[in-house]
């Protein structure tokens, strides 16, 4: 079963496909999004992985939380569903 992943305090710049490049050292990565506001299209500095299982989720958030990407610290950890 796959997991997602939320990541925040991402750099302005990160794309989608870098967030992908740095996840899918843990693994299979089944997607990798970069929250954009809607109005300017600029980064709001937050994204979602989904990791293929589990396991490589709990290995790159071990392996991630707390690092630095390009000056920032990023926070990762399972992402928790949308409350309404």
């Amino acid at each position: 079963m796959s997991a997602n992943i939320y990541v925040g305090n991402l750099p302005y710049e990160v794309t989608n496909e870098s967030l992908h490049q740095t996840f899918e050292k843990f693994g299979e990565v089944v997607s990798a999004k970069v929250i954009n506001d809607k109005r300017t299209g600029r980064s709001k500095g937050f994204g979602f992985v989904e990791m293929a299982n589990e396991s490589n989720a709990n290995d790159a958030i071990q392996g991630l939380n707390g690092t630095e990407m390009k000056g920032r610290n990023i926070k990762v950890n399972i992402a928790k569903p949308k409350s309404y």
